[in-house]
């Protein structure tokens, strides 16, 4: 490919938000540093800087790819299904979502630095994608179940992406937060991703649809 062509760029662009991805894995937020994704990729850390200006960026891309693997998964049940129950439907949408687990990781982030240390174009392009997701959802909303209005589909989704960002830390704990519960005497009820998105999902969709 020739230098500074869009197939480099893309693929450039792939391999930086791949080490990023990588590097989440084992570490937090804090800790993935522009150094170190360098290190995990073909070219300096100042070629990084061509492409992405801060790991905020790189973060919110790899945020954005996230949601674009969702979107297909959404498709995939709005195109493999006629008909869905209300339980059908909460079933599917909670393990489309229990296979991204990392979507989920980086909902729970402060959004805020990822947008506000982001520049407009970057901000613009990921907002595009959220803004299909929500879109897409109201689309499958629209076919299992028509006899929601507009405002009930447009009540769901208020309700239904505020709660996403809020699934990972409830699902996914440490042995010590764990214990600090415990020793806290909380009452705390441990859900799987699955088990509390399920259970929302049926809540939000019974109230909206009309018996």
């Amino acid at each position: 490919m020739p230098k500074g062509s869009p197939e480099l760029t893309r693929a450039r662009k792939e391999e930086i938000i791949n080490a990023c991805a990588e590097l989440y894995e084992t570490m937090n937020f804090k800790d993935v540093t522009l150094k170190e994704i360098g290190k995990k990729t073909s070219f300096s850390r100042t070629l990084i800087y061509y492409y992405f200006h801060t790991k905020e960026e790189i973060f919110l891309a790899l945020l954005q790819r996230e949601y674009e693997a969702w979107i297909q998964d959404l498709n995939s049940i709005q195109q493999s299904h006629q008909k869905m129950s209300v339980e059908q439907f909460a079933d599917e949408l909670a393990r489309s979502l229990e296979r991204r687990d990392r979507l989920l990781k980086l909902m729970s982030m402060n959004h805020y630095d990822m947008e506000s240390n982001s520049r407009m174009e970057n901000l613009v392009a990921f907002k595009t994608v959220y803004g299909k997701s929500m879109r897409t959802v109201a689309g499958c909303l629209k076919k299992f179940f028509p006899q929601m209005t507009p405002d009930d589909r447009q009540g769901f989704i208020y309700a239904f992406f505020p709660f996403l960002f809020g699934v990972y830390p409830y699902t996914v704990v440490t042995d010590k937060q764990k214990e600090a519960m415990e020793q806290a005497h909380a009452n705390y009820v441990f859900l799987s991703i699955h088990e509390i998105i399920e259970s929302i999902t049926v809540k939000l969709l019974h109230g909206f649809i009309p018996k």
